[in-house]
Parts: C-alpha cells; sequence; structure tokens
C-alpha cells in the first residue's frame, strides 16, 4: 500500500432505541466511530439527535427506513413495512417525508444518505435515493468513489452467529487490509442487547471492539486515517 488510506466508521440505527443510540456515542467518544445515519421514524430519533448535538465531530445521515426483514428458519419475513416498495411515487414520498423529518430533528441537511437493510440496493428505490443523493449534494452508500465494508457484522445471511467476525482482532484486521482511498465501514452498536431485533447480542460485541486500544493501535500502525462524510464533502457539514 502507498497511497492515503482514510476510513469512515459509520454506525447505522441511530435513534432506533436508548441502548443503540448510547452504543454509538461512546462508540464515537470512545472508539473509533466518526458517523452515524439517523433513523427518523422511531420515538428515539430525537434523543439520540440532543446526545448527538455535544459531539459536532459526529456526521449524522439519513438510514432511509422502508421496512425491516428478519430470518426465520430457511425464510426471511417482514417484522413491518413503511410503504410498497414496488410503488416509485409511494417511495419517492416517503423518503422525502423522512428527509423532512431529518431536517426538522437536526436543522441541517444529512452529511450522507444510506438504507436500513440495504434497500436502496434495488430499484425503485436505488434511482429514488440517488436523486434524493445528488439533489443534497452527498454521497449514497455504495454508489460511488468511497469503497463499502460490510464484514464486521456478526451474523451471516440467515442469521447464523458469526461472533468471530466482530472480535477486536477481526476489525483490526479489517483496517490492515484497507485498501487505498476512502472506505465506509459499517457497524451497528448498543450498550445492551435488545429483543425487538435479532441482530441483538452482537451489538454489546460490536461496541467493545469499537472501542478496544488494539484496534486504535491498528489505525496507527497501518497509517489509516480516521474521517467522516463531511470532511470529504465540506459543503455537507451540518449546521447544529
Amino acid at each position: 500500500m502507498t497511497g492515503v488510506r482514510r476510513l469512515i466508521v459509520n454506525a447505522d440505527d441511530f435513534g432506533r432505541s436508548t441502548a443503540i443510540s448510547a452504543g454509538i456515542i461512546r462508540a464515537h467518544v470512545d472508539g473509533i466511530v466518526t458517523s452515524a445515519s439517523l433513523m427518523v421514524r422511531h420515538a428515539g430519533a430525537a434523543e439520540a439527535v440532543a446526545a448527538a448535538l455535544g459531539h459536532p465531530g459526529l456526521d449524522l445521515g439519513l438510514h432511509v427506513d422502508l421496512c425491516e426483514w428478519e430470518p426465520v428458519g430457511e425464510e426471511w419475513l417482514a417484522t413491518y413495512v413503511v410503504v410498497d416498495m414496488s410503488d416509485r411515487e409511494a417511495v419517492a414520498a416517503e423518503i422525502a417525508a423522512q428527509l423532512e423529518r431529518f431536517r426538522e430533528l437536526v436543522g441541517a441537511d444529512p452529511t450522507h444518505l444510506d438504507s436500513h437493510q440495504h434497500v436502496h440496493r434495488d430499484e425503485p428505490v436505488r434511482s429514488v435515493a440517488m436523486a434524493t443523493a445528488a439533489a443534497l449534494g452527498v454521497p449514497l452508500r455504495q454508489t460511488g468513489a468511497i469503497e463499502y465494508c460490510g464484514a464486521f457484522y456478526g451474523q451471516g445471511r440467515r442469521g447464523a452467529e458469526l461472533p468471530e467476525a466482530i472480535t477486536p482482532a477481526a476489525l483490526a484486521g479489517l483496517i490492515r487490509e484497507l485498501d487505498d482511498g476512502v472506505t465506509e465501514l459499517c457497524c451497528h452498536p448498543a450498550t445492551e442487547a435488545e429483543s425487538f431485533t435479532s441482530y441483538s447480542a452482537e451489538r454489546p460485541l460490536e461496541l467493545l471492539a469499537l472501542c478496544a486500544p488494539d484496534v486504535r493501535r491498528a489505525l496507527r500502525e497501518a497509517g489509516v486515517q480516521l474521517c467522516n462524510f463531511s470532511q470529504l464533502h465540506p459543503a455537507s457539514r451540518s449546521a447544529r
């Protein structure tokens, strides 16, 4: 590796619950998280934004929330559906509503866009999300020059436990293997496990890894620079 390597560590699900939001703030203060994606539909969103006000170095993006699916045996079953994702007009209206709610809560535009369970990878959500990001002048996950790393995740595709993927050693290994350029690493920390999601016991383990001294050491030794989205796109910096 001869070029500059920069890493955005983005925590999804900010505002989903008190434990998740507290875990993200702790992972920013005591760990390596530089950015968070806010779920504006949930009751904890306002509390999360209030907590973030004291941490201006933590970017806030919009985590577009249209549905959630959980693995049950060999199937994936919906736990909630916000909008028919085959209906482009309905999708566009919902994303616009969530963006407006974000602005009401934060007092600024998001520094980046992504989506819950990556629903923006498929049409028509993809093109609507891309148009929204373009209008805002901010990145949309997995659509631009920023490399995406989703390997720091404690479950397999059908919910099989993968605790070895979220240890400090695993995270340090991912850091050492980063390519030149900018990478976004996704994470889902929380201060405690909660029953409303199947990705539960893994969240406190992620928090431990994100705050581990060995991970900081790996960053220093590899010469990887932590950054956030607004440092790459100054025009998107929040006014909060």
